[in-house]
C-alpha cells in the first residue's frame, strides 16, 4: 500500500500558483487579532470566520504582550497564542503567521517592547547588534512554538511573514532582513514558506524585498489591481499573486470622524481579484482532488487577504479592542492616537457581530467556492444594565503611597518613562515653585516635549492641560515652595513610520517665564497593580473636599440580573479617563474629543451573583453627578466640537 504523501505548502513559479500537498491550491484568509479580543471570545469569532466562507486566518504575533520586560514572558490566558493556534487548526482554518519582530497594527510602538528604549540611541528595525541580540532572544522562545505547528510538520501554519512593510522604513538595511532571515530558517527549518508583505511603490519593494523571501503586496478596494499586483510582478516575475492586505475598512483616531468603507466597493475589489485571469468558475473541492504535478487553474493564481495597508494600516476581518494602553498612534504632521475600539468597520464588528460588509464579502466568495454548511452563528447577546451611580473615593495626588509604594526617583531634571523603566500608563513629575509668583507666569514647555499629555497641579488644584502638538503653556500664580504637579499620559507609542523610538514623559524642562524648574520628583504609577490588587474597592474612602477638577478615582458597583452579557459603556458629562471594571483595564475614554462614545465590556469580565467592581480614572473633569449608562449598543461615531 502506498505511503501518503509528506505534507507540503509550496510555490510553484512555472504555474504562478501555490501546491498544498502538490495540488494548486488557492485560499481567501482574514485578519484577526488574538491580543485585542478575550480569550472566551475566541472561538466564537473564528467559528464566524470560517462560516464567511474563509479558509485561512491571518495571526499577528505582538513581542511586547509577550516579553513586558528583557527575558520575562507571558504566554497565559488571553497571551496564550498556542492555545490560539490549536483553535484555529481544530475549527478547521489554516495560519498565515506574521511574528515580526516589528508588526505596526496600529499596536503600541508596531509590537516592539518600550524597554528597548531603555538604551536611548538604539536604532530599531535595523541591525544595531543591541536590536538584534533582543529581537534574537525573542525569536529563540517563540519560534519553537510555532516550529510543531507549521504545515509539513503536521500544523496549519502554510506560511510565515519575516518583519512587515520594511521597505516603509527610513532604514532599508539589508543586512538586518538577511539577519532576519537566518534566524528565521535557523528556528523553523528549510521547508517552511517565508514571504515578505509591502506596498507597490518601487521604493517599497526595493527595501522591503530580500532574495529568498517571497515577496508579496497590499492594497485596498479603491486600488487598480492590475496595476497593483503589476508591481509585483516587478519583484516577482513568477509565483502567486499575493495581497496580503486587503482594506476592508480604515481606522480611527481621536478627534476625527468614525472611518468607513463601503460593503458594495470592498465586494467589488474582492470579485475582481477573484476573476482576474479566471475563465471558468473552478471551485476548491475540484482543485483538491487534481493531480499533484497538474497544471494550476488561472482561478487559482491569487491569494487574498482580508487585512489591510497603505500610509496607515491593518486591515481586518475582525478588529476587536485596544484594551488597557496598547492602542498605538500614527505621525502624520502630529500624533495622531488610535482610539480604544478597534472596530474598524470591519466585516465582523467590535463586539464580534456579523455585519452588512460579512454577508456582501460571503456572497462573493460563494462564487468561487462552496460555503461551509450550517448557519452564521448570531451576534453576541448584549444587555443594557442601566445607570450606575459612582463616588469620589480620592484625589491621584492623596493616593501616591499606594500607586507609588517604593516612593519618587529625585532628579534635577525630568526623566523619561524609559529612565525610569516604566512602559505604560502614567507617572507624577513633582516639583515646587522657587519663588512668588504674584502676576501670572507662564508655565510652559519646549515643543514636542510633552508625550503626550500633561495635567497640571498647583498646590493640588487643577491648573489645565499640556499637549504634545497642542497647547504647551499654562498661566498660574502661586508662592514660593507651593508644590507644582505634572501627571504625564502615555496615549499610545507610534507604530508606523520613522518616529516609532516614540519616548514618553517629559522630554524636556519645564520652565516659569523661560526659567528651567529643577529637583524633581518622579513617581511611576502602579495603577494597574494597584487595581488589581482590590485597591480602591477594599480600601476606606479618603474624603476629598477639593473641587472637582483634575485627576481623581471615582468608583462603583452593579450587579447583572442573572446574566453576563457585552455592553457597551457611556460616559455622560465625563471629559477624559480610563476604566478597569472587575480589575480589567477596558482602554481610555476620551467623550469630549471623539469619536468613540462607548467602550466594550465583554461579558466575560463581568460577575454573577458578586457586584461588579468599578473604578475610573477621571484625568481632567468629571460630571456634577458622576453616573456611568450601560447600552446595549455602541456609539462610534460622535465627534463633538
Amino acid at each position: 500500500q502506498a505511503s501518503l504523501p509528506a505534507r507540503s505548502f509550496q510555490l510553484d513559479y512555472e504555474e504562478n500558483c501555490f501546491r498544498k500537498d502538490g495540488v494548486p491550491f488557492r485560499y481567501i484568509s482574514g485578519s484577526i487579532h488574538y491580543a485585542r479580543v478575550p480569550r472566551p471570545a475566541w472561538r466564537d469569532r473564528l467559528l464566524k470566520m470560517y462560516m464567511s466562507g474563509l479558509s485561512a486566518v491571518q495571526v499577528y504575533v505582538p513581542w511586547n504582550y509577550h516579553e513586558p520586560l528583557p527575558g520575562v514572558y507571558d504566554f497565559a490566558g488571553d497571551r496564550d497564542v498556542e492555545a490560539f493556534l490549536d483553535l484555529t487548526a481544530e475549527l478547521g482554518l489554516l495560519v498565515i503567521l506574521r511574528p515580526g519582530p516589528y508588526i505596526c497594527a496600529e499596536w503600541e510602538m508596531g509590537g516592539l517592547p518600550a524597554w528597548l528604549l531603555w538604551k536611548p540611541d538604539i536604532v530599531l528595525r535595523s541591525s544595531d547588534p543591541a536590536y538584534l541580540a533582543a529581537v534574537d532572544s525573542w525569536l529563540h522562545v517563540l519560534l519553537p512554538k510555532i516550529k510543531p505547528r507549521l504545515y509539513q510538520h503536521g500544523g496549519n501554519i502554510i506560511s510565515v511573514q519575516v518583519e512587515n512593510e520594511y521597505g516603509s522604513y527610513y532604514a532599508c538595511d539589508y543586512e538586518y532582513l538577511q539577519h532576519l532571515l537566518g534566524s528565521f530558517r535557523a528556528l523553523l527549518g528549510s521547508e517552511v514558506l517565508l514571504f515578505t508583505t509591502d506596498g507597490t511603490r518601487a521604493e517599497e519593494l526595493r527595501c522591503g524585498t530580500l532574495q529568498g523571501l517571497y515577496a508579496t503586496i497590499d492594497f485596498g478596494p479603491g486600488s487598480n489591481v492590475t496595476e497593483a499586483f503589476g508591481a509585483q510582478r516587478w519583484v516577482e516575475p513568477k509565483g502567486p499573486l499575493v495581497n496580503s492586505e486587503y482594506y476592508t475598512g480604515w481606522l480611527d483616531y481621536w478627534g476625527e470622524a468614525h472611518a468607513s468603507t463601503s460593503s458594495a466597493q470592498v465586494a467589488r475589489g474582492l470579485e475582481d481579484m477573484l476573476q482576474l485571469g479566471a475563465n471558468v468558475n473552478m471551485q476548491v473541492v475540484s482543485w483538491q482532488g487534481g493531480q499533484p504535478g497538474g497544471r494550476c487553474p488561472p482561478i487559482c493564481q491569487h491569494w487574498v487577504l482580508m487585512g489591510l495597508s497603505g500610509v496607515s494600516r491593518r486591515y481586518m476581518f475582525h478588529g476587536g479592542t485596544n484594551f488597557a494602553y496598547w492602542s498605538g498612534a500614527d505621525f502624520k504632521d502630529q500624533y495622531k492616537p488610535v482610539t480604544t475600539s478597534y472596530d474598524y468597520d470591519a466585516p465582523l464588528s467590535e463586539a464580534g457581530d456579523p455585519t452588512e460588509k460579512l454577508f456582501a464579502i460571503r456572497t462573493v466568495i460563494s462564487k468561487f467556492q462552496p460555503l461551509p454548511v450550517g448557519p452564521m452563528p448570531p451576534a453576541t447577546p448584549k444587555y443594557a444594565y442601566g445607570w450606575v451611580a459612582l463616588r469620589k473615593y480620592a484625589d491621584l495626588l492623596d493616593a501616591l503611597d499606594v500607586l507609588c509604594p517604593s516612593g519618587p526617583i529625585q532628579s534635577q531634571f525630568p526623566l523619561t518613562f524609559e529612565a525610569i523603566k516604566q512602559a505604560h500608563g502614567f507617572v507624577v513629575y513633582r516639583t515646587q515653585l522657587p519663588r512668588d509668583i504674584l502676576h501670572p507666569a507662564t508655565l510652559g514647555a519646549p515643543p514636542h516635549s510633552v508625550c503626550d499629555r500633561g495635567y497640571v497641579m498647583l498646590q493640588q488644584e487643577y491648573q489645565g492641560t499640556l499637549e504634545r502638538d497642542g497647547q504647551t503653556t499654562l498661566r498660574v500664580t502661586g508662592r514660593a515652595g507651593d508644590t507644582l504637579d505634572v501627571l504625564l499620559e502615555n496615549m499610545g507609542r507610534i507604530s508606523f513610520g520613522a518616529n516609532i523610538s516614540d519616548f514618553k514623559g517629559l522630554l524636556g524642562n519645564l520652565s516659569l517665564d523661560s526659567s528651567p524648574l529643577s529637583n524633581w520628583l518622579i513617581y511611576p504609577l502602579a495603577i494597574d497593580t494597584a487595581i488589581q490588587q482590590g485597591w480602591p474597592h477594599a480600601a476606606l474612602p479618603k474624603s476629598s473636599s477639593r473641587g472637582r477638577g483634575g485627576p481623581a478615582f471615582y468608583t462603583g458597583t452593579f450587579e447583572t440580573p442573572g446574566i453576563a452579557w457585552d455592553t457597551f459603556v457611556k460616559f455622560p458629562g465625563w471629559s477624559k479617563g480610563q476604566l478597569w471594571i472587575n480589575g480589567f483595564n477596558l482602554g481610555r475614554y476620551w467623550p469630549s474629543r471623539g469619536p468613540q462614545q462607548t467602550l466594550f465590556v465583554p461579558g466575560s469580565v463581568l460577575r454573577v451573583g458578586h457586584p461588579n467592581n468599578i473604578t475610573v480614572l477621571e484625568l481632567e473633569r468629571a460630571p456634577l453627578a458622576p453616573l456611568l449608562l450601560f447600552l446595549d449598543e455602541p456609539l462610534f461615531n460622535k465627534t463633538l466640537s
